[in-house]
């Protein structure tokens, strides 16, 4: 079996397959009217007898990570087809992917997992949990004057999206949105219409992609940068009274409405979304902005990473007092003399990433060795952030 880049050859095979895979169906006329966006050089697959058999698509994204942009790759399209599987085909597909990512600088990988317990196998970890509400139009907060206003800017993406890098660069894990992206991915998935908030003096500070259907008010997409922007979009929103009898609303873990509000009891979820993974060590780390402190701290991990093997090792990470870092792979003769903490590569990411801290990794006893030192030490650098993703791929 061969594993390479698809062809525009390939095209037709390639989405039959994803047909078949995640059940939906397109017209013979509405395939050949998206071979056009067919980026052959960004899916890989295996090959059995000139058949493809199973796929991925591999896609050059970027997310900030406490408030920087690290090049991402994005998994999706993961797929074979049922007489292939169970072959450990997808399983040489992600170690490719992995590489594949490693050469082009992606330090880090998200996907949207079918199975989270199938891709922890594989090194990623629960990147973020979404919090959702369904709240009956009862549960509306009063009418707020806030002396701004709120005009509908449907698809007025330099708006939008001045609006949500202030808002992104907040969490962990969101996406930095290119003019195409906002086309071709947030604007087809999210349909309805933008609602912004302008304070007083003109400055926006917030919006919502919405849509109004049988008297249910989706909100796709909820950004705001300050208080008054929260009310004056849900003054917005109460004014479709009339309209509606509930709205849903999807926010981070971290949102504070039930909090903020006369009446909490309104129904609220928690559902698990994205998983990350780190996919080169040694540059993420030295990558990514640790917390300034008053002076240097040293680190010792011991990592396992069974699918990509240049992660493994007993690293030594120090930390200096500016909060960049210097990662170094020891000998075992070396690291003998120092508190040497262990862990797999997705407990790392985990913390690395703001989904879990130290100490929670240490009380599940998610990390041995020297794991109480090295958990403190871990506390005292790493920034607390939520982490947050909008997007979906």
């Amino acid at each position: 079996m061969e594993i390479r880049q698809l062809t525009m050859d390939d095209y037709e095979a390639s989405k039959k397959l994803s047909m078949y895979a995640f059940q939906f169906e397109m017209s013979e006329e509405a395939i050949e009217a998206e071979r056009s966006r067919f980026v052959p050089e960004r899916y890989f697959g295996i090959f059995a007898d000139n058949r493809l058999a199973a796929q991925l698509t591999l896609l050059p994204l970027q997310t900030y990570i406490n408030g920087k942009l690290f090049d991402m790759g994005g998994i999706a399209n993961v797929s074979s087809w049922p007489e292939m599987r169970r072959q450990g085909l997808v399983a040489r597909l992600i170690r490719h992917s992995l590489g594949e990512m490693k050469r082009a600088g992606q330090t880090v990988s998200f996907l949207a997992p079918f199975s989270h317990s199938f891709y922890r196998k594989y090194g990623w970890e629960n990147l973020l949990d979404l919090k959702k509400y369904t709240i009956e139009t009862s549960f509306f907060p009063p009418r707020a004057e806030t002396g701004g206003r709120v005009e509908r800017r449907n698809e007025d993406i330099g708006l939008l999206n001045g609006i949500y890098e202030s808002y992104a660069k907040r969490y962990n894990g969101m996406l930095n949105r290119t003019e195409h992206w906002w086309k071709t991915s947030v604007f087809p998935r999210k349909k309805g219409h933008a609602a912004v908030y302008f304070r007083a003096d003109g400055k926006p500070s917030g919006y919502a992609l919405y849509q109004v259907r049988q008297r249910e008010l989706t909100v796709h997409e909820y950004i705001v940068l300050d208080d008054e922007a929260k009310k004056g979009l849900w003054t917005f929103f109460a004014n479709h009274d009339s309209m509606v009898d509930r709205a849903y609303l999807t926010v981070p873990i971290d949102d504070t409405l039930p909090f903020e509000w006369a009446n909490p009891r309104f129904k609220q979820e928690i559902e698990p979304y994205f998983m990350a993974r780190i996919v080169d060590l040694k540059r993420f780390v030295e990558q990514y902005p640790f917390k300034e402190t008053d002076r240097k701290t040293d680190l010792y991990i011991r990592v396992t990473d069974a699918d990509a093997s240049w992660n493994e090792a007993v690293w030594h990470i120090e930390v200096g007092p500016s909060g960049a870092a210097q990662a170094q792979a020891l000998s075992e003769a070396a690291a003998a003399d120092k508190p040497v903490a262990s862990c797999d590569i997705q407990t790392l990411t985990a913390m690395l990433i703001g989904y879990a801290d130290a100490a929670t990794m240490v009380k599940i006893s998610r990390i041995g060795g020297a794991a109480e030192k090295t958990a403190e030490a871990l506390m005292s650098v790493i920034p607390a952030r939520t982490t947050y993703m909008t997007d979906f791929f």
